[in-house]
C-alpha cells in the first residue's frame, strides 16, 4: 500500500515513545484475522435475521434481534473505521472496496468519513475538530445524557449522524465555528467521497426497491433500517463520549482519549473489535484492531501510559454521567 499523500494522512503524536520494532511488527497487517473479523459480522447478522423471520409473530424475539442486530451494524462501522486508516487490508483495492461495503450497507460513506476522521484524529480537541460537537462539554448531567441517549434511541437524531457522515459543515462547541472536512482534504480523496456518496445512496434505493418487489419491505425496514437509525445512534453516542467526553487536559491523546477496559460481553455489545484501546488507537493508528490488547501491553510495559485516562467502563460511566462541572472547571 502506498503512503498517503499530503491532504490524506493520519499524523503521528509527538508523544510516541515505543522502540520503533515493536510498532513495525505490531502494525503488520494479517488477510486471515482482517477477513475473519468482516465474516464474523456476516454470519451474525444472516443468523440474526433468519431468527426474527423464523419468529416473527413474536414480538420479544424480534425486538431482541433488532437490538443485536444494531451492535452487529455497528461492529460492521468499526471495521469501516479500520479501512479508513487503510488498515483492514492491505492491498489499497482490497481495504477500500472492504471498509466501502461494511459502510454502505449502513448508508454510510468510508471515503467521506476518511477525510472527516482524518481531521478528528490530526486537531483532537482543537477548533478543527468536527467530533467535539458530539462529545465535547461533558459531563452535563446524568438527565442531561439520560435525554440525549433516548433521544437517539428514538431515531430523531440519525439525520444529524448521517449528515455528519456525508461531510456536512458540524459546528464546534468550543468556538462556534462551522468547519467544512471536504475542504481540507487532497482532491483525490474529495473526489473519492464524492463517488462513494452517490454510490451509497444508489445501493440503498435499489435495496428498497428489491425489498419492496421481494414482498419483504416490511422486514427490511424493521430489521436492517430501524436498528440503524435507533439503536446504532446509542451506541454511536455513548461510545465517543466514553472515548473522549469528561476529559479536562486536551494536550494529548493520554489525557484527551480514554482506553475503556471492559469484560468480554461488554466488549462485544459496545466496544467491538478492540474499539475500546482508544489512546492506544490515537498514538499508533497504523495498529490494526486485533493487535491494539497487544498494544497496550507494550505500552504500558514501557511506561508510555503512565497518568493516561485508562480505566474500567463502569468508572467511565460515573465521569459521563457526572453532575455538570461548574463553568471555572470545565476543559
Amino acid at each position: 500500500m502506498s503512503a498517503p499523500l499530503r491532504g490524506e494522512e493520519f499524523r503521528d503524536d509527538y508523544r510516541k515513545a515505543l522502540p520503533a520494532g515493536i510498532v513495525q511488527r505490531l502494525a503488520k497487517i494479517s488477510l486471515a484475522r482482517s477477513a475473519w473479523s468482516v465474516m464474523q459480522e456476516v454470519i451474525v447478522l444472516a443468523v440474526l435475521v433468519t431468527l426474527a423471520l423464523a419468529f416473527w409473530s413474536s414480538p420479544l424475539v424480534v425486538i431482541a434481534c433488532i437490538v443485536l442486530i444494531g451492535t452487529r451494524q455497528h461492529a460492521l462501522f468499526v471495521l469501516a473505521h479500520d479501512a479508513a486508516h487503510y488498515r483492514l487490508f492491505e492491498q489499497r483495492w482490497l481495504n477500500d472496496a472492504m471498509g466501502r461495503a461494511c459502510a454502505t450497507v449502513q448508508g454510510l460513506s468510508m471515503c467521506t468519513y476518511r477525510v472527516v476522521h482524518r481531521l478528528h484524529h490530526n486537531n483532537l480537541y482543537g477548533p478543527a475538530d468536527p467530533d467535539t460537537a458530539l462529545h465535547g462539554g461533558y459531563p452535563r448531567g446524568r438527565a442531561y445524557l439520560l435525554k440525549k441517549l433516548l433521544k437517539d434511541l428514538t431515531g430523531f437524531t440519525a439525520w444529524k449522524t448521517y449528515a455528519y457522515f456525508f461531510g456536512a459543515p458540524a459546528i464546534n462547541t468550543e468556538t462556534n465555528v462551522a468547519l467544512r472536512p471536504l475542504n481540507d482534504t487532497s482532491e483525490r480523496l474529495r473526489s473519492e467521497a464524492r463517488r462513494d456518496r452517490a454510490m451509497v445512496i444508489g445501493f440503498h434505493l435499489v435495496a428498497l426497491a428489491l425489498a419492496a418487489a421481494a414482498g419483504y419491505l416490511v422486514e427490511y425496514l424493521v430489521l436492517w433500517v430501524l436498528p440503524l437509525v435507533t439503536v446504532v445512534q446509542v451506541i454511536l453516542r455513548l461510545r465517543a463520549i466514553a472515548e473522549h467526553g469528561a476529559t479536562t487536559d486536551f494536550s494529548s491523546p493520554l489525557t484527551a482519549a480514554r482506553t475503556n477496559l471492559a469484560g468480554p460481553l461488554v466488549e462485544w455489545l459496545l466496544f467491538p473489535h478492540k474499539v475500546n484501546y482508544h489512546i492506544e488507537h490515537h498514538l499508533y493508528a497504523s495498529v490494526p484492531h486485533y493487535n491494539l490488547p497487544e498494544l497496550h501491553r507494550e505500552m504500558v510495559k514501557h511506561g508510555v501510559l503512565e497518568g493516561a485516562e485508562v480505566l474500567a467502563f463502569r468508572q467511565t460511566l460515573g465521569k459521563i454521567f457526572a453532575a455538570r462541572r461548574p463553568a471555572t472547571q470545565a476543559g
